[in-house]
């Protein structure tokens, strides 16, 4: 019989509760602020009632070394808009390396391709230096931004921190990314400097990225240096890249630098992420030093419960906001560890492999994972030594009350599961885990500290038990400062803003129980996250449709069960063209090659026609709640569709669907 949602797996003992960060921080409440709460929930409503309380504690508690202070915590408050912690200045990489001990050890890593090493605190802040100088001879400043299409390696946080202490803004993809869809982000915030790998290696298989590099760096012309480093040919580099230069000789000549920190505004930017929408270019959403220190400091020592005695490890890409927060773990002191690869390379013992080697105490993961380990019928904890192992992280999608089941059965009897859900536009999670909460199949465990969330219905009202839109009624620092290229705010507001005004609607479904916890029941628009990786739907149509045997498309991601889903590519096909399995095959290589590996439609179908509003937009959207088993009559309004009858091949569809 498969478990029920919500049923208790996991409890912490006393011993665990009084000894949590988050137990300290309440504690220190009472005692200098005389703030007594009886439990996290009346901690949170006060978070999220008292705001500006709330973050001045969080500032004071982590001892915020500012240059000038801050004249006022929260100058407005409103969505979008809200300015925090005005007339501050400080340093986000300035944090990183306070009051650590030179000799333990920072960051721990291994690939594919690498064996297993360590970098020290000392180790580090050298090669942090060393970087910093070589971008300041290259001419970067403050404001400048330094971009890198790199792999999940020391290298990458080396690059990121040095280009921090300056007052640079970073922003990274994965190279597993194709040429296009990092040129598309790229281009847009018009970069001094570009770091990238020669290739990378994944699931035994070599990929060389010269000629992808090449293109990129021919695609920005306000590049003046390209360093590279040579990854995967540990060699020299590629003649295409003959004016580019290699990382030790970048770097050479600068042994010994000091290391400075610029200090910058609370919210002057740190880094650029990107989140698709499903039309136009990626999103490129800018975040500031001043909130992601504090939602971070929050996030990964009062949630996830990190100190100096942890070993924190995410499996995540430069290319998802998880390696930005899994880098932020240095901010409490705790060795931090990498891994690039494929993580089910041989087979799906290869993570939990790597736990035992490397001592972890936390493995932060996708619920896809862990349900593909369920399917696979591995028993990590009877394989492999995980005795340092405390907690488990999942992220990515929903985890499934059955794969929670799996990870009390399998891996750990005793240790903390917390499922958690955010997003890249605050680089952080709003739904978390707390270490004095009990841990239910298939929930998360509450709403994070300082996060106003609640599910919403149509009308904006707060629902309990039931699920809506999960929107946020206040403002957090770590929200973007503002999208690139975005003058007048209008694609900011309209991404998030447009549904509830003055209210974020993040576009996911939530239910928030009775007692505190969340569901999240997936994305409420058409962005489309695989293993992480999100992309919008719009760069996929790109790659498809610049096929000349095409002529429009449609991807849907349906949920089918245990945390999986079926993702089906629709095609028109030009005159004369044939699905077969050359096209096919085609079809499938440009989106690897284009977009991303991971999200190769798992099927390819043919039809007549697809489905637009009058204003042109594919029904992505509805089409899914068709698929679902949604009526069409409620799926979708026909006098807003400019082709109604495309609906009736997605009918005919969802019935063959729901037989399979």
């Amino acid at each position: 019989m498969a478990i029920a949602e919500g049923t208790l797996l996991w409890e912490p003992s006393v011993e665990q509760i009084e000894r949590s960060n988050l137990k300290q921080y309440m504690s220190w409440l009472g005692e200098r602020k005389g703030l007594v709460f009886q439990d996290y929930h009346a901690l949170w409503q006060w978070s999220v009632t008292d705001l500006e309380a709330f973050w001045a504690s969080i500032w004071e508690y982590f001892g915020i070394m500012a240059k000038t202070p801050y004249e006022r915590v929260l100058a407005q408050r409103v969505m979008p808009g809200a300015k925090w912690f005005t007339g501050a200045t400080l340093n986000y990489a300035e944090h990183i390396f306070r009051g650590r001990d030179p000799n333990r050890e920072a960051i721990h890593y291994a690939s594919e391709i690498r064996p297993l090493r360590a970098l020290t605190w000392r180790d580090l802040q050298n090669q942090v230096a060393a970087f910093r100088a070589a971008l300041k001879a290259a001419g970067v400043r403050k404001g400048d931004r330094v971009v890198a299409y790199v792999a999940n390696m020391p290298e990458a946080v080396v690059a990121f921190l040095a280009a921090a202490s300056l007052g640079a803004i970073w922003s990274s993809c994965s190279p597993e990314f194709g040429a296009r869809s990092v040129i598309d982000r790229f281009k847009q915030i018009e970069p001094k400097v570009l770091i990238a790998v020669d290739g990378y290696r994944y699931g035994g298989k070599d990929f060389d990225r010269t000629a992808i590099v090449a293109e990129i760096k021919k695609a920005l012309p306000t590049l003046k240096q390209t360093v590279i480093i040579p990854y995967l040919k540990q060699g020299g580099a590629d003649e295409r890249l003959s004016d580019a230069i290699l990382w030790d000789d970048f770097t050479a000549g600068y042994d010994g630098a000091p290391l400075g920190f610029e200090p910058v505004a609370f919210d002057h930017p740190l880094w650029i992420l990107y989140s698709s929408g499903t039309t136009g270019i990626p999103k490129a959403i800018v975040q500031g030093h001043g909130g992601i220190l504090l939602e971070h400091l929050k996030a990964l020592t009062l949630h996830t419960d990190l100190g100096p005695d942890d070993r924190f490890f995410w499996y995540t890409t430069t290319g998802w906001m998880m390696w930005n927060f899994l880098v932020s773990g240095l901010l409490t002191g705790a060795q931090i560890i990498l891994y690039d690869g494929s993580p089910s390379y041989p087979d799906y013992e290869n993570l939990w492999a790597f736990a035992e080697r490397t001592g972890m105490t936390v493995f932060g993961t996708s619920a896809g994972f862990l349900t593909a380990c369920m399917k696979a019928g591995i028993t990590p904890g009877m394989s492999h030594d995980l005795g340092r192992l405390r907690a488990i992280g999942s992220t990515g999608s929903p985890l499934s009350p059955a794969g929670f089941e799996w990870v009390y059965t399998h891996v750990k009897k005793e240790i903390w599961l917390a499922s958690v859900s955010g997003g890249t536009d605050v680089c952080s999670a709003f739904v978390l885990g707390a270490p004095t909460l009990p841990v239910r199949a298939g929930e998360i465990q509450c709403r994070g500290l300082g996060v106003a969330a609640s599910a919403f219905d149509e009308a904006g009202n707060p629902l309990i038990d039931a699920v809506g839109e999960l929107v946020l009624t206040e403002p957090l620092p770590s929200m973007p400062i503002y999208f690139w290229n975005d003058p007048d705010g209008s694609r900011y507001r309209n991404s998030y803003f447009n549904m509830y005004p003055g209210v974020w609607r993040h576009g996911d479904y939530l239910k928030i129980t009775s007692q505190g916890g969340c569901v999240i029941y997936g994305r409420s628009d058409a962005t489309i996250n695989r293993g992480g990786v999100r992309m919008g739907t719009s760069e996929i149509y790109g790659a498809v449709e610049s096929l000349p045997e095409i002529k429009d498309s449609l991807i849907i991601d349906v949920p089918v069960a245990d945390g999986r889903s079926f993702m089906p590519l629709f095609v028109v096909l030009a005159d004369g063209a044939v699905l077969n399995e050359a096209l096919i095959d085609k079809i499938k290589r440009r989106i690897r090659t284009q977009c991303s590996p991971r999200h190769v439609p798992d099927a390819i179908y043919e039809t007549a026609d697809i489905p637009y509003t009058i204003n042109g937009k594919k029904l992505e959207v509805p089409v899914k709640k068709i698929l679902l088993g949604t009526p069409v009559e409620k799926a979708a309004n026909p006098d807003s569709l400019k082709n109604p009858k495309a609906l009736d091949f997605f009918v005919t569809f969802s019935r063959k669907f729901a037989g399979q």
